[in-house]
């Protein structure tokens, strides 16, 4: 084979190499967006159509495509196959080497490459590869065109060409086939961890499970229980957010031993049947439901299911157990007629554990904690400082007093314990940086907190008031209004600066701000992404301004 000969043949390798490493960066993407997604293969295909156009297949797929039909209709009689090659090779150059559509500069929670991840990602590469096999091959054997000059490439370059861009297009498929494929493996490796964690708690006859549910304040309450109990007891915790099936699973049969005697479980749901699956591997002697609000509206369609499934903790709960319950929520309050084989404990403003003579200041929460009998009688009442901040943290430290109260633990020690309360990491956590006083509310997305997170931010003394917000989202039919509804109270509580994040998904709440302040705010700003968000902080702000980070959406909603 002469020198030409080589080169053209090796053209058409690069061609292949360009191709082969595009849709491995897309494979990364589209499964960095699925596992954000929870890997649920319903949310990835609603995400891959809002996506279509911009990241599915783009117009760079749709071009070459066009260019491939162009070349084989009408010029496959006057141009020779190697030159047909160096057309395809030109446009995949210019199209298909570059990867910034796939590759964020900054990612706000990167690709973990768990042990599911690895399994996906090695079903989604054998796709690929045997695709790739079969397309390349058919190329050079079966589908060669005949050159009218001397023949010095041995492939079909429009064929290899339109192989290779169609497997490129489906790549997004091909990880959801996929996760189709490793479905029943997944299901039978979770089943797994599943019985493991069922016969360890069965090996642990004296411990004590507490589970706790609601729309919003499961993490708070959950880490204020913590916080109360281990003044006296050994107990045993689900870190962060863990409130999944696997994550429950994780902490039980690697972080739990027979030393514990109390195991605390936050249990989330965003599907009806959700906290029942939760409930059927660790069955609660302890209940304690926090309230009925819209989060995930969207996944449940009304707040009556969201009501039913919450409520789900009550009707789980043992035989001769304990219902906490928000007695200040209507919905929440209801669910007390769900039993009458178990202790019903409300907090609240009727309840057992009651607060009074509140006071909310950007330096914490003073309140009067009450304790009182079945015949409504004070039974101990403590003064209660929290550095908490925010009137909501109060029905939290009401719920984790009055399951303090069932260990027999004092008021008194209760009152101690609150004073050391810290905040829960990006629930209204107070920080300094660069002479900024941050609150960081990031992991918050209900209306009430980010109402209650901005009257906050209004009440520094001192400095700028900044809020940063993509706003709210998974609140179905109710999105628009309620973000509209946040945007009004925005305005209202006269802040310097608000920085919008999304054009589209903030939309409501600018209409919001402008139905109070007018249609010219010079103190609104609308950006792409959080990041641009932190350039613009970084150029206005000043010592002693107070910054609001409010919600903070993981890329898959980046524009």
């Amino acid at each position: 084979m002469d020198l030409y000969s080589l080169t053209m043949n090796g053209i058409v390798i690069l061609l292949i190499a360009i191709f082969i490493r595009h849709s491995l960066y897309r494979l990364r993407f589209f499964s960095h967006m699925f596992q954000q997604l929870g890997y649920k293969t319903g949310e990835y295909r609603k995400w891959l159509g809002s996506h279509f156009y911009s990241h599915a297949v783009t117009p760079e797929h749709i071009f070459y495509n066009i260019i491939i039909l162009l070349m084989i209709y009408l010029f496959a009689d006057r141009v020779t196959l190697t030159a047909g090659a160096l057309v395809m090779f030109v446009f995949a150059l210019f199209w298909f080497v570059g990867i910034s559509r796939y590759q964020e500069e900054k990612e706000k929670k990167p690709l973990v490459y768990t042990a599911r991840m690895k399994r996906l990602g090695i079903t989604a590469l054998v796709l690929m590869g045997i695709s790739w096999f079969i397309l390349i091959d058919f190329a050079y054997r079966g589908l060669q065109l005949r050159d009218f000059a001397a023949p010095f490439i041995s492939t079909d370059p429009y064929f290899l060409g339109f192989g290779m861009i169609i497997v490129d297009m489906f790549v997004p498929l091909i990880l959801m086939a996929a996760a189709w494929l490793m479905k029943p493996v997944e299901n039978i490796i979770q089943n797994g961890f599943k019985k493991q964690a069922r016969n360890k708690l069965s090996s642990l006859p004296n411990l004590k499970v507490i589970a706790i549910t609601g729309s919003y304040g499961k993490t708070s309450t959950k880490f204020v229980i913590n916080s109360f109990l281990k003044e006296r007891m050994n107990v045993c915790v689900t870190p962060g957010s863990f409130n999944t099936p696997m994550g429950i699973c994780k902490v039980i049969n690697n972080e739990l031993d027979a030393t514990h005697q109390v195991l605390i479980l936050e249990m989330g749901a965003r599907y009806r049947g959700n906290i029942l699956e939760l409930c059927r591997i660790a069955r609660p002697d302890i209940s304690v439901i926090t309230n009925v609000g819209l989060a995930h509206l969207e996944t449940f369609g009304s707040q009556d299911v969201i009501a039913y499934e919450k409520g789900t903790l009550a009707r789980e709960l043992k035989p001769g157990g304990v219902l906490v319950l928000n007695g200040d929520d209507e919905r929440v309050r209801a669910m007390a007629e769900y039993r009458d084989d178990v202790k019903i404990v409300f907090t609240g403003q009727e309840g057992s554990v009651r607060a009074a003579d509140i006071s909310v200041s950007p330096e914490g929460t003073h309140f009067t904690m009450s304790w009182l009998d079945s015949d409504g009688v004070v039974e101990a009442q403590e003064r209660v400082q929290t550095p908490l901040l925010g009137f909501h943290n109060i029905q939290n430290v009401l719920l984790g007093a009055a399951i303090a109260r069932e260990f027999g633990i004092r008021l008194k020690t209760v009152a101690l314990a609150a004073s050391r309360l810290e905040p829960v990491e990006h629930r209204l956590e107070l920080k300094q940086r660069n002479g900024l006083t941050i609150i960081d509310d990031a992991f918050n997305s209900n209306p009430v907190g980010a109402k209650n997170a901005v009257d906050i931010l209004a009440s520094f003394g001192s400095g700028r008031k900044i809020l940063i917000t993509p706003g709210m989202i998974e609140l179905g039919e109710l999105e628009d209004e309620e973000n509209r509804k946040f945007g009004e109270h925005i305005a209202r509580a006269g802040l310097d600066l608000v920085i919008l994040v999304g054009r589209e998904q903030t939309k409501a709440i600018a209409e919001g701000i402008a139905s109070v302040n007018g249609e010219t705010n010079e103190s609104v700003r609308i950006v792409k992404s959080l990041f641009e968000a932190n350039d613009i902080l970084q150029e206005y702000a000043q010592t002693g301004d107070v910054v609001l980070y409010e919600n903070d959406l993981p890329d898959t909603y980046n524009e």
